[in-house]
């Protein structure tokens, strides 16, 4: 039968999501749906004689932009060129559209390898880990995402995000035993979101015009974790996400690279506190 890499069917999802779990990656319990259902068309499967080694997800947000994730191979067949070949088939089905800006984030080991392909370094981002005892109060301005005009919120999730992803949110803020607040005061000034993941809490998307409306919804999502490990993965070149880290003590875990091809978008990185997710962008 030889190496094939088709489309993923969507109960193989959870194949991918226990790779990324075994990687180190520690995705959200419930992503796993969230994720295949904003581009079916976008998951992919290196298949060995019948045998799944690899996968690559591919998602388009809409003509403009799309995100590579979930770019994993078991260990046992890696160095052997089935991982290019499954990295074909995502990027060939982005390419599709021409002009679409491609993303991905990339461990620091292998971030070479992805320049050779044409991609290139936008910023650094770094994951990192708190726990959080302090019976923190649900500021005022704080309330349930789903309170604020659906138009509003796409429109401010648009500063940060270089696509249109009304689909994916949707779902994202629906997901079990998430907390999504949104701070208002007049108008929208920030939201974050905090799921369940295979070990602790992740925290994302955390976007907010200012320190302190990031640092107050930080403090409403850690508050619903009552104690167990938080994780946010902040873009690096944003001090105040820097100094948000470090005013609570939260301790770097690891580092990737966020690169683009052709080019990075423009995007507010200075309101940009928490990014959603590394597997999707």
């Amino acid at each position: 039968m030889g190496f094939v890499v088709r489309q993923m069917q969507p109960e193989e999802i959870q194949l991918a999501v226990r790779w990324a779990a075994v990687e180190g990656w520690n995705p959200g319990q419930f992503d796993a749906t969230t994720f295949y259902n904003t581009d079916p068309t976008g998951f992919f499967i290196g298949e060995l004689d019948g045998e799944p080694i690899a996968c690559i997800s591919g998602v388009a947000y809409g003509d403009h932009y799309g995100f590579v994730g979930f770019y994993i191979v078991k260990p046992e067949f890696r160095g052997q060129g089935y991982g290019l070949q499954t990295w074909n088939g995502a990027i060939t089905y982005l390419r599709s559209q021409s002009g679409r800006i491609l993303g991905l984030d990339g461990v620091v080991e292998q971030q070479h390898n992805y320049e050779r392909s044409g991609f290139r370094l936008a910023h650094r981002n770094s994951r990192f880990q708190g726990q959080f005892f302090e019976n923190f109060a649900i500021d005022p301005h704080l309330v349930p995402i789903q309170e604020v005009a659906w138009a509003e919120l796409l429109g401010f999730d648009r500063q940060f995000f270089p696509g249109a992803r009304e689909k994916f949110l949707q779902a994202w803020f629906q997901q079990p035993h998430t907390l999504s607040y949104a701070y208002v005061d007049s108008v929208l000034k920030g939201y974050g979101a905090i799921r369940p993941a295979e070990t602790g809490w992740r925290i994302g998307p955390l976007f907010a015009v200012n320190y302190s409306v990031a640092e107050t919804i930080f403090r409403g999502l850690v508050a619903h974790a009552q104690g167990a490990a938080c994780f946010l993965d902040i873009p690096l070149v944003n001090p105040d996400a820097v100094k948000l880290v470090e005013a609570y003590q939260m301790t770097p875990m690891f580092e990737t690279g966020r690169m683009y091809l052709p080019q990075a978008p423009e995007i507010n990185l200075n309101g940009l506190y928490g990014i959603t997710s590394l597997e999707l962008g």
